[in-house]
């Protein structure tokens, strides 16, 4: 892969009576296309400054933009400067006008700092829909520092609008539109590298400078090398308050200069040198534009829907290469490689030519080593063949990855969860609390646990269990099934038991029919030892009585043969075998009768 930089050397050697600020000019913006630009603009100024004895700088002036029938407008940027802290709301042609950015630059003169501004906005649609015509700037108000200004011959205001616009006649030509706000006291040298100039047919180089004047003959403009000039820039005298749009030597202070500069460029060359120089005259430049015939493709790729299955090593994903930003076809075949850290996964090709402005849309199965963890990041880099180089020349090859987080979905762990017993309550029926369950089962806190009474309720997701603190299970033992959820999911289970828990007596006992305490009751006997025998003893131990799980409660008759008789008031005892394994004494007290 080609590496293409536009890089910006800018060499100021500060002269021994003041010191300089401000932003240096670097790329802003690039358009590629059948483009060509222009510049419509004025001074405030009504004459030098440097000559004239008076104040010269007025708030408002205007100019006529005068583009061809077959020209139309892509991009329209407003530049005003003046002297001073700044005046950042203006009027054109009647519309409010504040600034998108601001640029600022301070000179100092022993005892005194001296600031000046600049402004940008971007205001394409308004010059679309307004069309050829005169343009008024007005409200430009730089008064409460002209005295300060005039003092150095300083003072001055102007604006500029830079228009780029479209004509199919056109080559496809590449602008690259640099601004700022950056002293020339003594060099600027912007370095164009990587270019590709199939014509150098109509290259030329613009400049917005401001604070120049035409009797101090120190600057000069060179390309490749070569001092260039042309009839409204002498070769010593660049920036001279002209315009080289409509001709006129009277833009006082300021410069709208345009140079052709094919001459000076040459088919094949791939980067190209601007400096410009002064060595006296105080100049500040806000914008350069340079245009060349570089015809080139510029891939981008965007990752777009990456899907995994559970437990899987694979990752599929769409993805789009674009042509969008170029003035030449991205060819067939070019490579596209995805990375994770400096690890080459997988390759593939584009399918087709794509075209200027165009783009194809593709999808890929990557299969991830198992040495990558989970979470990682992909990277995608078109035009590379997987070694970090590619196989075509391209307008910007620094734009040519995308990254995208993935996350593989694994099954998630869970913990083993232990039977959880509970006291029988007849014929095996429980009562359960599992709700702790939930956070138990987990090995992440984020893992979303519902619990289910079949495996497959479980593996759908239906009919999650909701009362897990109150859970009746009418017969033991009963399995439930547990689903920990993390995208992906895992199913574990856990029993439901019961157990013969030790039963307990009432001993006391009124039959006397009001229905309470009516016969000897022992909660937690019936169909749960369902083998018992109750044997009830009078005081002298005669004995009475035999119950078991088929017979009622004893209601306090005595068992004599065939016929029964009421048991007195008094004190009995009872034997209760419980013929259980884990119970292998027989539970003895005392019940009391009352009448």
């Amino acid at each position: 892969m080609i590496k293409k930089i536009f890089s910006l050397f800018v060499f100021i050697f500060l002269l021994t009576n003041f010191s300089a600020f401000g932003q240096d000019i670097s790329l802003y913006t690039q358009v590629n296309g059948r483009y060509d630009f222009t510049f419509v603009g004025n001074t405030m100024n009504t004459a030098e400054n440097n000559p004239t004895p008076f104040y010269v700088t007025n708030t408002s002036s205007s100019a006529t933009l005068n583009l061809g029938p077959s020209d139309t407008v892509v991009r329209a940027y407003l530049y005003w400067a003046g002297s001073g802290d700044g005046d950042f709301e203006v009027d054109l042609n009647g519309t409010i006008i504040t600034p998108d950015r601001t640029f600022s630059h301070s000179r100092f003169f022993d005892p005194n700092t001296f600031t000046y501004f600049s402004a940008f906005k971007d205001i394409t649609t308004l010059v679309q829909t307004t069309g050829n015509g005169t343009y008024t700037l007005s409200n430009l108000d730089i008064s409460a520092f002209e005295a300060l200004h005039f003092s150095r011959k300083t003072n001055f205001a102007g604006w500029a609008i830079l228009i780029v616009y479209e004509n199919p006649s056109l080559p496809l030509n590449q602008l690259n539109i640099y601004d700022g706000l950056q002293g020339v006291p003594d060099a600027l040298q912007i370095d164009l590298t990587n270019l590709y100039v199939l014509n150098n047919a109509n290259a030329k180089a613009g400049f917005i400078a401001w604070e120049g004047d035409s009797q101090l003959p120190t600057e000069t403009f060179t390309v490749n090398g070569t001092v260039i000039s042309n009839p409204f820039n002498p070769v010593n005298n660049v920036f001279n308050s002209t315009n080289s749009v409509t001709g006129s030597n009277q833009l006082y202070n300021m410069d709208l200069d345009i140079y052709d500069i094919d001459s000076y460029i040459s088919i094949g060359d791939t980067d190209a040198s601007i400096t410009l120089t002064s060595f006296q005259d105080f100049i500040m430049i806000n914008t350069v534009i340079t245009k060349l015939n570089s015809q080139l493709p510029d891939a981008t790729i965007v990752l777009n829907n990456p899907t995994t299955a559970c437990d899987s090593r694979e990752v599929n994903l769409d993805f789009t290469v674009s042509n969008v930003n170029s003035t030449e076809i991205l060819q067939t075949n070019t490579p596209i490689t995805f990375y994770v850290g400096t690890e080459a996964i997988g390759t593939t090709y584009t399918q087709n030519i794509i075209p200027i402005g165009g783009s194809e849309n593709g999808n890929i199965t990557l299969t991830i080593p198992n040495t990558i963890p989970a979470n990682f990041t992909l990277l995608a880099v078109v035009d590379d063949s997987g070694n970090g180089s590619g196989i075509v020349t391209e307008l910007v090859e620094n734009n040519n990855t995308f990254e995208i987080d993935i996350e593989l979905t694994v099954s998630p762990t869970f913990n083993t969860l232990s039977p959880l017993i509970t006291c029988n309550l007849g014929l095996t029926r429980g009562i359960f609390d599992f709700s702790e369950y939930a956070l138990l089962v987990k090995t992440n806190p984020l893992h979303i646990v519902s619990f289910h009474e079949t495996y497959n309720d479980a593996f759908q997701n239906l009919n999650p269990i909701t009362a897990i603190s109150n859970y009746e299970a009418i017969t033991t033992p009963k399995e439930i099934f547990v689903r920990i959820d993390n995208g992906c999911f895992s199913i574990t289970s856990f029993l439901l038991l019961t157990e013969n828990c030790p039963p307990i007596v009432y001993n006391a006992v009124s039959p006397n029919g009001d229905g309470s305490n009516d016969s000897f009751f022992i909660d937690g006997l019936r169909d749960i030892f369902v083998n018992f025998e109750l044997l009830i003893y009078n005081r002298w131990g005669k004995h009475l009585w035999t119950g078991n799980n088929n017979k009622a409660d004893w209601d306090g008759y005595v068992e004599e043969g065939v016929g029964s008789t009421l048991a007195p008031a008094g004190t009995y005892y009872y034997i209760l075998y419980l013929n259980d394994p884990n119970y292998k004494e027989p539970l003895t007290g005392y019940l009391y009768i009352n009448r």
